[in-house]
């Protein structure tokens, strides 16, 4: 089916006024009304500035606002989808102005005053077609935004048009004042008052946009927004969900998913990452093996959002999140004896290092599936080893995202089915990776020094650490007399040249020379380098580079080849079908009680 878009620019009076027939709407999803004083002054400032100059007079310029972009939803109404601060600012605008308005008694105001009175209240409220009179409580203006006193706020203050002189929320603030700048400029020029509000009814024109869905209207507001926080996917998810939810269970909801939201950003994560994540397993499930990754508000928008309706998304939900604030946090997890192994944290921290994010989707999907096994923390390890192993070698050789694209997804699908996954990665000889570990890809250095300096050590890397070039990548000249420039700089780059160093130990050392940077490798908390700093040598030339490649080469076959072993050694438990435990079924029905299925 085609998908239509209606574009066509109307003035504020007509805009709004368009709520007559179809209400706007700020739906659930959207974030809460957050413009700063600042904007509320530009805005009025502006539009004075305007009117001031060419406007104010018929067929005399006009004042572009921007776009609003919406579509009309199931109810009839005006779903907006992105404009809802500028078009919630302008009805607070409209009431401040309609409020000064109707401060005298009606046998007291002017004809200007009563003109604009009557232009302003068909744009705020419905009025009756056949009397013309106003119902005040029937606002063509309604914000549902979740869990948010917001809504009640703007509904009473374009209702009754008044405010607590001691409310701190936005709406309040900045209905207040609009209020001060129209009575300050009033009573500078009350002459331009009322061009003024001819102006912004008439010459202050918006680019209305509407979408034939939500879908459409999404993505039209994805191309177009460079203000601010995009509106995010999980913003949508969220009110798929609250909506399907009793009042009860519409609070606990609120209330799980605000934790998990400040849990995942304190995490360096955010909720929506996590459902991309859940999507990879969610795939894995359906034995989706596909290359092409669909858009997360596609996949999860499949059959009537079916999938966010499931019993245990939250759950495991948050369940992926405890995987991440291991990873990135270092935390332990309460039962999870995983949690404390180093080893395990030291893999992870090493598979972090990889070039792109393949790697998260097996480790994530494992963990879900296997976490709850006797035996996980064993298994886990050889697991996050042999998934190092075939990353490590196969972006060595083929530095790209495709080269391992269609075997992780193959991995997803094999995770599922036992906790002991066939790997079917194409074998490499190990002859034909020496160069490449040897002069490694840039992108791969950190992770090949990971793998190298926890050999040694049973404690985590500092966070802080960098790349140190035990031989300086600025030399003198002098240093060298029968060497090609070009021979010394390969060479330096070598990893037989390179450790992993503190970074404010690395600028102390600066660019100095051996014997000189050994006071400082001696004071690093990581071993390798320590190491380095008791050496009985003062020099370190190209053929200690040399000496070191080649023990650093049979390290990493000796490595590599251990992880394979301890892999293919571990015995297997198949999990194809796994039949749901009584804990399933009591929380399963627990479900049920409050009305989650």
């Amino acid at each position: 089916m085609p998908t239509t878009i209606e574009v066509n620019k109307q003035s504020v009076e007509t805009l709004l006024g368009s709520g007559r027939f179809k209400p706007f709407v700020i739906p659930e999803y959207q974030r809460p009304y957050a413009w700063s004083d600042e904007q509320v002054e530009t805005l009025f400032e502006d539009l004075w500035e305007f009117t001031a100059g060419s406007g104010g007079t018929e067929n005399n310029g006009s004042y572009f606002l921007g776009s609003i972009v919406s579509y009309e939803n199931d109810d009839g109404e005006q779903e907006i989808i992105d404009g809802q601060q500028r078009i919630t600012s302008l009805f607070l605008l409209l009431r401040a102005i309609y409020t000064r308005l109707t401060d005298t008694l009606e046998s007291e105001r002017t004809a200007e005053a009563k003109n604009f009175i009557s232009k302003i209240e068909p744009t705020i409220w419905r009025t009756n077609k056949l009397t013309g009179v106003v119902d005040y409580t029937d606002i063509l203006l309604t914000s549902r935004v979740m869990n948010n006193d917001g809504n009640q706020i703007l509904k009473t203050i374009l209702e009754t048009g008044e405010t607590s002189e001691n409310a701190k929320d936005n709406y309040s603030k900045n209905y207040r004042l609009f209020q001060s700048l129209l009575d300050k400029h009033s009573l500078e020029n009350p002459l331009m008052v009322y061009q003024f509000i001819y102006a912004l009814l008439n010459q202050a024109i918006l680019l209305p946009i509407t979408a034939d869905t939500q879908d459409t209207a999404l993505t039209i507001f994805s191309t177009l927004n460079d203000r601010g926080l995009p509106l995010s996917e999980a913003d949508i998810f969220k009110a798929k969900i609250y909506n399907q939810l009793d009042v009860d269970n519409k609070k606990l909801f609120i209330k799980r998913w605000k934790d998990l939201d400040e849990q995942a950003t304190y995490n360096k994560e955010s909720i929506q990452q996590l459902f991309y994540y859940y999507m990879f397993y969610l795939r894995a499930l359906e034995k989706d093996i596909k290359t092409t990754t669909p858009g997360i508000r596609k996949y999860y928008a499949n059959e009537k959002f079916k999938r966010l309706f499931e019993v245990d998304l939250m759950d495991n939900l948050c369940i992926i999140l405890n995987l991440w604030k291991v990873i990135n946090k270092g935390q332990e997890i309460d039962g999870e004896a995983w949690s404390k192994n180093n080893k395990i944290k030291q893999s992870l921290d090493t598979l972090s290092s990889y070039p792109n994010e393949f790697w998260k989707y097996p480790v994530v999907i494992y963990y879900i599936c296997h976490r709850n096994k006797e035996d996980f923390e064993v298994k886990f390890t050889a697991f996050l080893n042999k998934l190092l192993l075939e990353l490590f070698t196969k972006y060595l050789i083929s530095p790209t995202v495709n080269a391992v694209k269609t075997d992780i997804l193959k991995l997803n699908a094999e995770i599922v089915k036992s906790d002991k996954p066939i790997f079917n990665f194409k074998e490499i000889d190990m002859a034909i990776l020496e160069n490449h570990i040897q002069n490694p890809h840039r992108n791969l250095v950190r992770m090949l020094l990971k793998i190298l300096a926890y050999q040694e050590q049973d404690t985590l890397l500092p966070d802080n650490w960098e790349i140190e070039h035990i031989f300086p990548q600025k030399w003198q000249d002098n240093y060298f007399t029968d060497v090609s420039e070009i021979t010394i700089k390969e060479k330096i780059e070598y990893i037989g040249n390179k450790v992993p160093f503190e970074k404010k130990l690395n600028i102390i050392a600066g660019n100095g020379y051996f014997g000189k940077k050994k006071k400082e490798y001696l004071s690093s908390n990581i071993s390798i380098t320590k190491k380095l700093g008791t050496l009985e040598i003062d020099e370190w030339n190209l053929d200690s580079i040399m000496t070191r490649n080649i023990r650093i080469l049979d390290s990493v076959k000796n490595i590599l080849s251990q992880w394979n072993d301890r892999y293919n050694n571990i015995s297997t438990e198949s999990t194809i079908e796994a039949q749901p435990t009584d804990s399933d079924l009591e929380k399963i029905e627990e479900y049920k009680r409050k009305g989650w299925i």
